[in-house]
């Protein structure tokens, strides 16, 4: 599965999905989507097929419906969204920089406090 950013109605889909603590159905995430935005019901059915396709869907037959599931959480979407753009060329260092430079205190503090995690073994 190529990482790629999802197109705008691809992203609010798996917002919705990426929220939910269980799998969800073509109707329940047409009901969130319709609650601030007109949308038809086979458009929203489009779309989670077609991320069905692509891989980042996993879907069960229950009854008559699909429920549907994303296979990473958004996390985990987003480490490796960071992975693939720092492995997209250019100088890693720099790139790196020119991160570090972007990021607040409170980030920096947070990375900080990852990599001391990771250095030393302790999950909490």
């Amino acid at each position: 599965m190529a990482l790629r950013q999802f197109g705008d109605l691809e992203a609010v889909v798996m917002d919705v999905l990426w929220s939910a603590t269980e799998p969800l159905t073509v109707r329940h995430v047409h009901g969130q989507i319709s609650q601030t935005r007109q949308i038809a019901y086979t458009t929203v059915m489009s779309t989670m097929d077609n991320l069905f396709r692509k891989g980042w869907l996993l879907r069960d037959k229950v009854g008559l419906a699909y429920h549907y599931r994303p296979t990473m959480s958004r996390e985990e979407h987003s480490a490796n969204l960071m992975r693939t753009v720092f492995e997209s060329g250019g100088e890693r260092e720099l790139i790196l920089n020119f991160f570090l430079e972007q990021i607040g205190d409170d980030e920096s503090g947070r990375l900080r406090e990852a990599f001391h995690r990771l250095s030393t073994g302790d999950d909490a």
